[in-house]
């Protein structure tokens, strides 16, 4: 959905990362109980048949020294047996008929088969460490991330004021306003590379946090021999861009909640824990399949003391830092949507208006340069003249895009060429909006 970008990881942000997550050396310095590693390799074996050193390495994102305890553990619970080297080179291990009867138990109670977790009291620290809410955003970076955008430089400031506030940003106007287009690009804003693990664990549960769709890895340029390392960030941690997660109307209240799948027997991250150290957008607020209020008071509590608290079920609960920008975008009234006491709660409202006609060439001129076609000013002279004077029809920033699209989409059509006519702009005109002639 996003390209990753050419963002490097400073040595500050190794540095302080590193010295909260170093490498793990020893089973008691991973923070996970040694029957719980065991189960999980076992799991591993069970899952591929047999797995030399290196291959157990990369499936764990763990230290050979680490996996070497783990394994001398099982051998002597005569869990695991050594098969032999491959080709001359590394042990190979194998499941004993006693590992097979223990990976098929440990399996029944959690069927999470990857990196080894990284703990909670951990990862609520390292939240802290990586928080978005830094408050180092200056105009002079808000105008030069935004310079190639149509926006009225009064609303770039409101949108920087709110980003270092780090309370939450109601965005509200008519529809094709720009409203979801420029939210999304707001974490350009934040150029640090994060820290994200494979998975967490709560106690016995297991929650899977990195998410290849919304997780873009950065290369931290550095080479690492997981069999040797001693030093280094922990390996259960990928480097990545800060996440933006957006959802719209398909939003419903049980993806704000952990979820557990009785059919895998895995437990599944809530958006708002993906998005963490990032950006959560609430699209489209009033079109979800809950009441605005039901969505709304989700997050009184979080937004106002910066920590969640997750049902993990059983009367299990688990409180985790909230720690990223939260963006609420409507085209519907907010008095509607909300009483004020919530909205006050909400530090910034921002209204996305219509165009004046001087915004509305910029961004004409800019989709012609895009196309590759010529821009002519009599055109445009004549699209605003004689279609939206005619018809009073404001002047909507997605408008340039869809009508010149759609006017060249007709031209390749007849196989014609060269500058668009007033006859080809006029069709599309008719095209996009409805036409409610046939009730006259």
């Amino acid at each position: 959905m996003y390209a990753i970008s050419n963002k490097r990881v400073s040595p500050h942000e190794r540095e302080g990362v590193q010295q909260l997550a170093p490498q793990p050396r020893t089973i008691l310095e991973t923070g996970l109980a040694d029957n719980f590693l065991g189960d999980l390799v076992c799991k591993h074996l069970y899952d591929a048949g047999v797995l030399d050193m290196v291959q157990l390495v990369a499936r764990l994102a763990l230290t050979g020294a680490v996996l070497e305890e783990v394994l001398t553990f099982l051998r002597k619970d005569r869990r695991v047996e050594v098969l032999g080297q491959a080709g001359g080179q590394a042990l190979r291990y194998g499941l004993t008929e006693r590992g097979r009867n223990s990976a098929r138990e440990a399996l029944a109670r959690s069927g999470y088969i990857g990196a080894a977790p990284y703990p909670v009291s951990a990862y609520r620290t390292l939240l802290k460490l990586q928080t978005i809410h830094h408050g180092r955003i200056s105009a002079h970076d808000m105008h030069s991330s935004f310079s190639s955008m149509v926006l009225a430089p009064s609303m770039l400031d409101q949108l920087g004021v709110a980003l270092n506030s780090g309370r939450a940003i109601m965005i509200y106007g008519p529809a094709g306003t720009g409203k979801t287009y420029v939210s999304s690009r707001l974490i350009r804003l934040f150029g640090e590379a994060i820290w994200v693990p494979h998975a967490i664990a709560i106690n016995d549960a297991v929650i899977e946090i990195f998410d290849p769709q919304v997780h873009k890895r950065l290369d931290d340029g550095e080479q690492q021999n997981g069999l040797l390392l001693n030093e280094g960030i922990d390996r259960r941690l990928l480097c990545c861009e800060r996440p933006i997660v957006i959802t719209g109307g398909e939003l419903t209240m049980e993806q704000l909640d952990v979820r557990y799948d009785p059919f895998m027997r895995q437990y599944q991250a809530p958006l708002q824990l993906k998005a963490s150290n990032g950006l959560l957008i609430i699209d489209d607020l009033g079109r979800q399949r809950m009441t605005p209020g039901e969505l709304l008071n989700r997050w009184i509590v979080p937004m106002e003391e910066r920590h969640d608290f997750l049902n993990l079920g059983g009367g299990r609960h688990c409180e985790l830092p909230f720690d990223m920008i939260l963006v609420f975008s409507t085209n519907l009234n907010p008095l509607e949507l909300a009483d004020e006491a919530f909205l006050r709660r909400i530090g910034y409202k921002l209204q996305f208006g219509y165009l004046k006609p001087g915004e509305y060439e910029r961004i004409w001129i800019q989709e012609t340069q895009r196309l590759g076609i010529h821009y002519d000013p009599m055109l445009l002279s004549y699209v605003l003249r004689e279609l939206y004077d005619a018809e009073n029809m404001p002047l909507v920033p997605c408008h340039p895009r869809d009508l010149l699209n759609m006017a060249c989409d007709r031209q390749r059509y007849l196989e014609g060429s060269g500058p668009l006519t007033a006859q080809e702009l006029e069709w599309a005109w008719r095209n996009y909006f409805v036409q409610l002639d046939f009730l006259g």
